[in-house]
């Protein structure tokens, strides 16, 4: 039996939301760019065949992302100057962008960081100081880390949704996120033809999210499973 051929498929994955969850699948990896790089093409890759008969053409992968926050800060709690241009995170975001510039039919799509960038806790500070498990005069220089706001990614995401699909560039959208900021754009695919698929790598999604998708699928090893199976064990 022939294998049926159609319009490519456009694979856009959401940087910050694929690096989360890449991070809680393989934590010992964490700061390995290569193998981020690697995988979001593997994972990605993966949605090109569905099932022994169907395969899809790959248009391009998309992949969403800032530059790393470089500012020079006073930590809040030691004073002692913090410069995250040099952090590990910045090197590794860095090289995650190189890796992903040398693999073939991927573009990579830069927003910018805020300039208000603030200290704030960890959420895990947070819920110790509220719950009377830690005191504010326990805070340490290692409780409190940057917090700042990516601009201009999902700006991106949504206008090369619109574009691919009023352009018939393609006739399937895999979007690798699993935020509800992107059902208008969505929205406006299905209304044009395309099939709408999205991959939450086996997180949770709203409803209203649900709601406007075609699909549901994930490629990435799914961590319930792998939990249980070493229980098993």
């Amino acid at each position: 039996m022939s294998i049926e051929e159609n319009m490519p498929t456009a694979i856009l994955i959401d940087g910050a939301y694929f690096i989360k969850r890449f991070r809680a699948l393989e934590p010992n990896n964490a700061l390995n760019a290569s193998r981020v790089a690697e995988q979001a093409w593997r994972w990605g890759m993966a949605h090109l065949r569905e099932g022994r008969e169907r395969r899809h053409e790959l248009y391009r992968i998309f992949f969403y992302d800032c530059p790393p926050l470089d500012k020079k800060m006073h930590n809040p709690i030691t004073k002692k100057p913090v410069d995250f241009g040099k952090s590990d995170e910045a090197k590794f975001r860095l090289e995650l962008h190189q890796c992903l510039r040398t693999k073939r039919k991927v573009a990579l799509r830069l927003g910018h960081i805020a300039n208000d960038v603030r200290w704030t806790f960890k959420p895990q500070v947070v819920e110790d100081l509220l719950k009377g498990r830690k005191l504010l005069t326990e805070v340490g220089e290692n409780d409190v880390i940057p917090s700042f706001r990516q601009k201009g990614v999902d700006m991106r995401i949504g206008i090369d949704i619109s574009a691919l699909a009023l352009k018939k560039q393609v006739d399937q959208i895999v979007l690798i996120a699993g935020d509800a900021d992107f059902v208008p754009a969505a929205k406006l695919a299905r209304r044009e033809g395309v099939d709408f698929v999205l991959d939450p790598m086996w997180q949770a999604i709203p409803p209203s999210l649900n709601e406007h998708i075609d699909g549901l699928r994930s490629t990435c090893p799914n961590p319930s499973a792998k939990a249980e199976k070493l229980g098993k064990s």
